[in-house]
């Protein structure tokens, strides 16, 4: 018994060195090293480039009051269409206690004078009726009675103005009216009724009551990199896809490049604008995020290859073509390229083979 537990020991110690061997020996054989082979075509090679930016109205206009006051009513809402003039917001004036006092006092001082001029001219009146005064002397009081009488008047639009901000003789120009200076699509009220709002000075830019934009006139803004600004011009053709309008790309003319650069995260960006071209069955909102494909070079109808397939020796470039069992080198001279295929202007023809990629496996 102690003798078959010998050997069945021997047997599985030889079995496990048979097997590492064996496994070690398989781990050692040399791989065969496969390439892909490629054909060489014909078609049309677009090096372009993407740019980053936004859709925005080329006129956007901030509506400000002329008055400081508190928003005494809204008569539009976000999204709604507004024509030049059109009524958006009424403001109610908070007067300044010290032009307000001022301004009573200008309308008593003006009543008390126009009172006096009724009496001298009622006074006149009669004499004159009665022959015991001259035309001229009649007129100047009468002349001093009107005077008072516009003296009162202008008074009293002016104590209006100062505590209501509209007078009666103008209240379709009231200043408390805010209106808007253009025609188009209103964006944003960013204000609420009984909101105080500020006029603008040279201390601030005022309170905006709402903003305003022509949405039938679009364009893109974004910025590109200063190693490709220098291919652009304007004029050039510009691709717009929008990410909240998938499948929709819209035609666009590049109208504007910046002469100067802006540091963006370390690195030289130029603003650039494009004009966008709209359909009138879409619907654009303002800020949508967008991607601008720009052609900055193209090649029509170019013998190409993959770039995966081009090798390089200092100057020299080259490819591997089938050579019987093997390869053999070929010289070609490139064109552009678009970071997947190149374009072959010698050393190749459509149709022609040649060496690509590794493919790696174990021999059988």
């Amino acid at each position: 018994m102690k003798k078959f537990g010998k050997y069945l020991m021997i047997v599985l110690v030889a079995v496990l060195f048979l097997g590492t061997f064996y496994y070690l020996f398989k781990r050692s054989r040399p791989k065969e090293v496969r390439y892909e082979l490629l054909e060489v075509t014909s078609g049309d090679i677009v090096r372009s480039t993407i740019v980053t930016g936004k859709i925005q109205p080329r006129d956007e206009v901030n509506i400000k009051p002329q008055i400081s006051g508190i928003i005494a009513s809204l008569h539009k809402q976000p999204g709604e269409r507004v024509r030049e003039g059109e009524l958006i917001a009424k403001v109610r004036v908070i007067p300044d206690m010290t032009s307000l006092s001022a301004a009573q006092s200008r309308v008593r001082l003006a009543q008390v004078n126009k009172d006096q001029a009724q009496t001298n001219y009622n006074r006149e009146k009669q004499l004159f009726d009665q022959n015991l005064v001259s035309a001229d002397e009649f007129e100047q009081v009468q002349q001093a009675l009107h005077q008072a009488v516009e003296e009162l008047a202008a008074a009293q639009e002016s104590l209006e103005i100062i505590r209501d901000g509209v007078s009666s003789s103008n209240a379709s120009g009231s200043s408390t009216l805010i209106r808007s200076s253009i025609s188009g699509l209103i964006l944003d009220i960013p204000v609420k009724v009984g909101n105080t709002v500020i006029n603008s000075n040279s201390f601030n830019d005022g309170t905006t009551i709402a903003t305003v934009a022509d949405m039938d006139d679009l364009i893109f803004d974004g910025n590109i990199d200063e190693t490709e600004v220098g291919r652009l011009s304007t004029g050039m053709p510009v691709t717009i896809s929008i990410g909240a309008l998938q499948d929709l790309s819209f035609e666009a003319s590049l109208e504007y490049i910046a002469p100067k650069a802006t540091e963006v995260n370390g690195a030289n960006q130029f603003e650039i604008k494009a004009s966008v071209h709209v359909p009138d069955s879409v619907m654009i909102r303002s800020g949508y995020s967008a991607n601008a494909e720009i052609v900055l070079q193209k090649a029509e109808g170019v013998t190409m290859v993959s770039e995966a397939a081009i090798q390089f020796d200092g100057a020299r470039t080259f490819v591997y073509v089938p050579d019987g069992d093997g390869w053999a080198e070929r010289d070609v001279v490139t064109g552009l390229s678009d970071g997947v295929n190149i374009e072959i202007k010698q050393g190749l023809e459509p149709g022609d083979k040649v060496r690509g990629g590794q493919i790696t496996q174990m021999k059988k």
